[in-house]
């Protein structure tokens, strides 16, 4: 057994299912395509993307928790980033949730350079929070700025 295959199986099976579920759920027919519930959820404008968001925090912090290097969480978390902001942009958004797939790259990255369970250290949570946080603030101001719009899209006069 290499040490590829003991690292994944020390990945605990509920951390992957929520990556499937996420991001590989179900397949397109006569294709190797496949999408989870990210991609479903996030046809609902913002709410959607919000919603799947928090799942995929989750499997940041289990970054941490499997001593992953943090330049490694730092790229976990873009690649959340890039996930949540294209993905609020109308059909564009939509379609790039079924190639970006971010949760199983996260899941990938994990399994990679894992150190072990029960690894991390306090610098790592510490810099996972910072992270988390940053993240929270991109959420947060996602949809002040959607209230925002839709409020002045409601309170504007017509052009015409």
């Amino acid at each position: 057994m290499t040490k590829l295959e003991r690292k994944e199986i020390e990945i605990e099976k509920g951390l992957d299912d929520l990556a499937r579920y996420l991001d590989g759920l179900f397949r397109i027919p006569g294709t190797g395509w496949r999408f989870g519930l990210d991609a479903l959820i996030g046809l609902i404008p913002n709410i959607g993307d919000t919603l799947t968001f928090i799942p995929s925090i989750y499997i940041l912090f289990s970054g941490a928790r499997y001593g992953v290097p943090k330049i490694t969480l730092l790229r976990m978390a873009l690649n959340i980033a890039i996930d949540y902001i294209v993905g609020m942009i109308p059909f564009l958004g939509d379609a790039f949730d079924l190639v970006w797939r971010s949760n199983k790259k996260n899941m990938d990255l994990i399994r990679a350079r894992a150190t072990g369970r029960g690894k991390g250290t306090r610098g790592d949570y510490l810099f996972i929070f910072g992270l988390m946080a940053g993240l929270f603030l991109l959420l947060v101001g996602s949809i002040v700025a959607s209230g925002l719009i839709l409020f002045w899209v409601f309170t504007s006069r017509p052009l015409l």
